[in-house]
C-alpha cells in the first residue's frame, strides 16, 4: 500500500499535545532507511508515532509540496 504524505504548515492555533518536547535533532539521511525499513517490515512501534509532528526545513517542505502536486500517478 502507497503511503500517503500530508504536509501540514505551522499555524498558531495548533494545539500542543501533551507530549515531550523534541531535543534530539537527527538528520534525515541517517533517519529516513530506518524509518523505511520499519514500513517495509511493519514493525508495529512506528505506529506509536505516526501522529507525531516533525518539523522540516521551509525548503524540503516546498519539495515536498511541489513533488506531491507534479508526480504522476501509477
Amino acid at each position: 500500500m502507497a503511503v500517503h504524505l500530508r504536509v501540514f504548515p505551522t499555524s498558531p492555533e495548533t494545539p500542543e499535545f501533551d507530549s515531550p518536547p523534541p531535543v534530539v535533532r537527527v538528520r534525515l539521511g541517517d533517519l529516513l532507511p530506518l524509518v523505511a525499513l520499519a514500513q517495509r517490515n511493519n514493525y508495529l512501534w512506528l505506529q506509536d508515532f505516526l501522529e507525531d509532528e516533525v518539523r522540516i526545513t521551509e525548503d524540503l517542505y516546498e519539495v515536498l509540496r511541489a513533488f506531491r502536486c507534479r508526480r504522476p500517478s501509477a
